[in-house]
């Protein structure tokens, strides 16, 4: 069994639990997934299985990559990663079809990785969360950086100063993500806050590294304060 899925991401929406209070979800399409590849460490120096995502757009390919889903027996697919098996389980071969109720459950906490928007070209205060100058009073710096080295010495710009640039487009990690719930026949999944990416970008879903419990709420009765454990599913 493997430890994670292909999803595309295709909004945000609320999700209303049983005593009413209201929590922000996001709606991820995990699947279906074909196993395109399955390594192993004698021929490619370590395991993994290459996964390609099933849509309903076919996938234009050349005579290599035609070649290579030939080979496995699979439709092409425009998106292909590389996912780890989880430990002591059997590792899956090309050809057969990843599903996200063969994966995930109700309740589990995974991570889910994406490329974070573009912003194009930012300033320093939107970048880096500088504070700027002063607004009033004849002031001549607003958004400016300031000083960025002295002259004397060293006499240059140090490595790594925050300057403006491009922000976004990054490979973000969101770690500890609780599955609200699985519709295994829409292949959707739905999981509680937000992942990184706009609409329609594609993630990787992955069981969570470090799975963290479930944070405790405090109830006041009576001027007295007592701990109620959320009941886990």
């Amino acid at each position: 069994m493997l430890t994670g899925i292909i999803g595309k991401k295709v909004g945000m929406t609320q999700v209303f639990s049983p005593d009413g209070t209201v929590s922000p979800a996001t709606v991820i399409k995990a699947g279906p997934c074909v196993v395109v590849q399955a390594k192993n460490a004698q021929l490619d120096g370590y395991e993994a299985v290459q996964v390609g995502f099933v849509e309903d757009r076919p996938s234009r390919e050349n005579k290599p990559q035609a070649g290579h889903f030939k080979k496995a027996g699979v439709p092409p697919t425009r998106v292909r990663r590389e996912l780890t098996v989880a430990k002591g389980a059997d590792a899956p071969k090309a050809g057969d079809q990843v599903l996200v109720n063969n994966v995930f459950n109700n309740g589990d906490r995974v991570d889910v990785i994406g490329v974070s928007r573009g912003k194009g070209f930012q300033g320093v205060m939107k970048r880096h969360n500088f504070s700027g100058g002063a607004a009033t009073h004849g002031s001549m710096f607003h958004r400016a950086p300031g000083s960025i080295g002295a002259s004397s010495y060293p006499s240059r710009v140090i490595k790594g100063m925050r300057a403006p640039g491009r922000m976004g487009g990054d490979r973000v990690t969101v770690r500890n993500l609780k599955i609200v719930q699985v519709d295994t026949e829409n292949n959707l999944l739905i999981v509680r806050g937000a992942i990184p990416g706009a609409p329609g970008g594609y993630v990787i879903v992955r069981k969570a590294i470090a799975a963290k419990p479930e944070p405790q709420v405090q109830v006041e009765k009576a001027g007295k304060v007592t701990i109620a454990k959320k009941a886990k599913k």
